[in-house]
């Protein structure tokens, strides 16, 4: 099995812009998410808690969880919060988030010996993005 728990960075981004448009970030928030380049880290602490912490100059998030509970998480400078759960098979975590309306997003983590694919996908409208992160440790 791969190796999940690590430091990556960020090394390119499709169709990033259009996806965060239509779950409702702000375009000055987008900007700044598109210039960046995130180191993301993936770690479990001895208590089953899983964290992404996820950097740049000008911010850092945590998202801590436990698989197939339950937890929050808000969307960077709105009053938007999703409801997720976060799930293990294989090589994958997947993240599946609802607003408060009820609209679904799925969050895809395929890791492999070299990096991690994050998969997006808004699963009302279909619309797909993908970052790719390069693994460092």
């Amino acid at each position: 099995m791969v190796q999940i728990k690590g430091t990556y960075k960020l090394e390119k981004n499709e169709n990033l812009d259009n996806f965060f448009a239509e779950v409702g970030m702000p375009i000055l928030i987008r900007k700044m998410v598109l210039v960046s380049h995130p180191l993301m880290i993936i770690s479990e602490d001895e208590d089953g808690y899983w964290k992404i912490t996820t950097s740049t100059l000008m911010k850092t998030t945590v998202l801590k969880f436990k698989l197939g509970e339950e937890y929050e998480e808000e969307m960077p400078n709105t009053d938007i919060v999703f409801k997720n759960v976060t799930t293990l098979s294989g090589n994958k975590l997947e993240t599946i988030s609802k607003n408060h309306k009820g609209k679904k997003t799925i969050r895809t983590y395929d890791f492999s010996d070299s990096g991690v694919v994050l998969t997006l996908l808004n699963h009302e409208t279909g619309t797909i993005a993908k970052r790719y992160f390069k693994r460092v440790t």
